[in-house]
């Protein structure tokens, strides 16, 4: 079975400030909850672009794993994709998408995802699993969030 995460941020910044972050596999790490243990191991490349391939390494439940990713598609101000290649899941696939709006940026997160193992998978992710991905993607917003509400603090609107 394979499920579906959608989330949907404005982000008050320009595009090319957003999608930088964004393009930085190092600034993951810190959007990521600090539960996971989330560590960088290494990337192809010094920005996210097509072709990127990426290995972390955390633990969920205190069991250490590594994840290994790959970028199969990257347009440059509008959209990226990540799909996993190794990690605890049968499949993750993520898509980045940015849109220029007269607020700043808007972002979405579509993941489709889906676990191994038939019924205990699908039991897992009733009990627990929706959650936790839920959980980690409103610490990355509210992360996001803070990033950018900073930025508009030291250089969004003067007053004269």
């Amino acid at each position: 079975m394979t499920y579906t995460l959608y989330r949907r941020q404005l982000i008050p910044a320009a595009m090319d400030e957003v999608f930088a972050f964004f393009e930085d596999p190092h600034n993951l790490a810190g959007i990521t909850p600090p539960w996971l243990g989330f560590t960088v191991l290494s990337s192809s490349d010094a920005q996210v672009r097509e072709g990127t391939r990426l290995a972390y390494r955390m633990r969920v439940f205190r069991v250490p794993f590594r994840w290994e990713a790959r970028i199969p598609v990257f347009v440059r101000g509008e959209r990226f994709v990540d799909e996993m290649t190794r990690g605890p899941y049968a499949r993750w696939y993520h898509r980045h998408l940015f849109r220029a709006v007269p607020e700043g940026v808007e972002m979405e997160d579509i993941v489709e995802y889906a676990l191994p193992l038939g019924p205990i998978g699908t039991l897992a992710h009733a009990l627990f699993v929706r959650r936790q991905v839920a959980e980690i993607f409103d610490y990355r917003a509210a992360r996001v969030a803070e990033r950018f509400a900073r930025d508009t603090a030291h250089h969004g609107v003067h007053r004269t």
